[in-house]
């Protein structure tokens, strides 16, 4: 019976992490660079841009590794000035669709959360959907999701959101951006009150 309670014991212990692992690993034997994987999309960059510019307050939250990866893009390709915290994968125990990112982020975002805030969170897969909604019952408040692509569109329909928050493109992103600060009646709806932090 000790025996196979080590047994047990050990198992679960492996159990714990074994696909934070993995990407440790994989990111390890990564042979190149950011700058050779991914190209910025400028669209996005005019985006955050903007953002910035309306005094939003923005963080990154990712189930991706910030150490050797996360950090990387975000210094490689000068984002991390639009961003007033970034949490990924190692910061949390968690991961989405678990809420706890998004919660780490709100709490280090750089101020405290007013009445008159709204809380977006922009997500390109379905588990970013179900966080936000699981963030925002843990929170008391609500947290509106965003669908950015085909990905998050899913857990949008599945979560019943309103077609407004689904944007199948960075274009579509930049649009609903402009037109919210525009104020632009058909969209102004979509985001009243402002500035809010975006994650």
């Amino acid at each position: 019976m000790a025996a196979r309670f080590r047994l047990m014991r050990r198992k679960s212990a492996a159990e714990r992490k074994p696909k934070l692992l993995v990407h440790k690993a994989i990111h390890k034997v990564r042979r190149k660079s950011v700058e050779q994987m991914l190209e910025p999309c400028e669209t996005m960059r005019n985006v955050l841009e903007r953002l910035r510019e309306e005094g939003v307050a923005m963080g990154v939250v990712s189930n991706g590794l910030g150490r050797g990866y996360g950090h990387d893009v975000l210094d490689t390709f000068g984002l991390r000035k639009y961003f007033n915290t970034t949490v990924f994968r190692e910061d949390v125990a968690r991961g989405k669709p678990w809420p706890d990112s998004l919660l780490v982020a709100l709490k280090t975002i750089g101020r405290d959360l007013r009445s008159s805030d709204v809380i977006w969170y922009i997500g390109d897969q379905r588990k970013d959907i179900a966080a936000a909604q699981a963030a925002s019952a843990l929170l008391g408040r609500q947290i509106r999701p965003f669908a950015l692509g085909a990905r998050a569109a899913l857990g949008a329909v599945e979560a019943r959101l309103s077609p407004s928050q689904i944007m199948w493109s960075a274009a579509d992103f930049e649009r609903a951006v402009s037109s919210t600060f525009d104020n632009e009646p058909q969209h102004v709806a979509l985001i009243r009150p402002l500035p809010a932090p975006l994650l």
